[in-house]
């Protein structure tokens, strides 16, 4: 960013800052041994955020993830799971933040409608590219523009000049003409000084430059907003064909789809509209339906359809690779990391925590008495449990985490920047909620497990030669683990 702008940000009183119930929720988000009761505890110090995660619990915007009325705060975190309840609690907590007070009006009042729409339709195109962590693309959606925000508090007069600039000049060209930066660039800064997670930085920063190929998290938050920007019609008739455009180039999204996702937008207005307090008229879609749209892609797409074909297929083609090269990093089964991906991402986590002098864990997980398993019930039972076991033990853990299969019914952790006693609470606290949670049916009779544990550090009083040395160590302790009785986490001796 350019020095005399980030200056003058910095010194800048008005500029946003998040509240306090956003600081204990982000500081939550990097807590590795964070459980459902100290974020519902977190969340019920805000009555009207408790208000609002009870409501999003029980809304039809997220029908899937509910399967019962939630009456209280806990219940609607256990529903929604938690890093999606971070998410959300994180999100609704800024936004008090980024919608300003009783004096904003006009053009902030328009970006936070942008943003509120961009959030949602975020989460929609993540569902359409098959994404995870919905509640997370979400979040990234609502947040993508906030240095728009920040250089609408810092330079007012100088923001509002933007609209005088001359036609065709594209929209982060005048702005680093006035400012010096981008409002994309100024946005990650803001985020690093809230001390957001590194995904949203990330995406802050590059939302409006990608590149999108290869990032569908990316491309979805990108596209986003250009969906925002064809329901609320930010433009003439020629501007939103460019628009259409423009989102095709990010997304893929063909006229009849971008069609259909407006319409959901707007069937999801209402609620929308509820949740985050802002005004979503229904006749601003009015105009947008799916003929219309389609004839405005095809106009602005004409010349350009041989071009466009050719490169759909190199796209796809592409997709294809992503998709052959994720599936050789992956275990079949379990959808877990296989050995391959774990020696990568070990040995570089590793060399990172000598480098920055953080610390570093691993856990060795086993299966307790997984051969009853196979040889009472049989082998699609036992298969059952351990795809079970691995979709649970990945939602109990943080983004940065990854969990990797290493053969059979072992499985490895590695947690990074977790020193040792914070990995062993975050494992004793998975033991015990796995140790509750079914992991199959048989004949109706839940299936119960618990697992063995051996956790090894780098980092503190505990240095290792190598990552190999810190894996024997991990091994070692899974040993002592079953050996004196499984169902617990053991470290190494000595």
């Amino acid at each position: 960013m350019h020095p005399e702008l980030e200056t003058l940000l910095g010194r800048c009183r008005d500029l946003p800052t998040p509240p306090g119930v956003a600081l204990r929720v982000l500081e939550l988000a990097q807590d590795p041994a964070t459980d459902l009761a100290a974020t519902a505890e977190a969340i019920c110090l805000d009555p009207a955020l408790s208000a609002r995660i009870l409501r999003i619990a029980n809304s039809p915007l997220f029908a899937s993830a509910t399967r019962r009325p939630s009456a209280t705060v806990s219940q609607a975190l256990a529903l929604l799971g938690l890093n999606a309840a971070l998410s959300l609690a994180l999100g609704f907590s800024l936004a008090t933040t980024m919608r300003g007070g009783a004096q904003a009006a006009g053009a902030r009042e328009r970006f936070w409608r942008r943003s509120v729409l961009s959030a949602m339709a975020s989460r929609l195109l993540g569902e359409r590219a098959g994404l995870e962590r919905l509640e997370e693309l979400m979040l990234a959606g609502l947040l993508q523009d906030i240095g728009a925000l920040a250089l609408m508090h810092a330079l007012p007069a100088r923001y509002a000049s933007l609209d005088a600039a001359p036609g065709g000049v594209p929209p982060l060209q005048r702005e680093r003409a006035l400012f010096g930066s981008d409002h994309a660039e100024v946005g990650a800064w803001l985020a690093a000084r809230w001390n957001l997670p590194a995904y949203l930085q990330r995406i802050i920063g590059h939302h409006e430059s990608g590149p999108y190929r290869g990032d569908p998290e990316l491309a979805c938050v990108s596209g986003s907003g250009l969906l925002a920007d064809l329901w609320l019609r930010a433009g003439g008739a020629e501007e939103l064909r460019a628009i259409a455009a423009e989102l095709e180039r990010r997304t893929g999204l063909s006229g009849p789809e971008t069609a259909h996702m407006l319409e959901r937008m707007s069937a999801s207005a209402p609620e929308l509209a509820s949740l985050f307090e802002v005004r979503l008229e229904p006749h601003e879609a009015r105009g947008l339906q799916r003929q219309a749209l389609e004839l405005m892609v095809v106009r602005n797409l004409v010349e350009v359809r041989d071009a466009a074909d050719t490169r759909r297929e190199i796209e796809a083609l592409k997709a294809r690779t992503r998709d052959l090269s994720e599936q050789v990093r992956r275990d079949p089964l379990t959808g877990a990391y296989n050995r391959l991906q774990l020696e990568e991402v070990l040995q570089r986590e590793f060399e990172e925590a000598l480098r920055c002098k953080r610390p570093l864990s691993i856990a060795f997980i086993d299966l307790d008495d997984f051969k009853r398993i196979n040889d009472r019930h049989g082998h699609l039972v036992g298969d059952q449990v351990l795809q079970e076991f691995s979709r649970c033990l990945n939602g109990r853990l943080r983004q940065t985490d990854l969990l990797a299969r290493y053969g059979g019914e072992e499985f490895l952790i590695v947690l990074s920047n977790c020193d040792a006693a914070a990995a062993r609470a975050t494992l004793e606290r998975i033991l015990a909620e796995i140790s509750r949670t079914p992991m199959a049916l048989v004949d109706g009779v839940p299936l119960y497990i618990t697992f063995s544990a051996g956790l090894a550090c780098q980092g503190g009083s505990d240095q290792f030669a190598s990552a190999e040395d810190l894996l024997k160590a991990a091994d070692e302790a899974l040993y002592g683990a079953k050996r004196d009785g499984r169902n617990q986490v053991a470290t190494p001796a000595g």
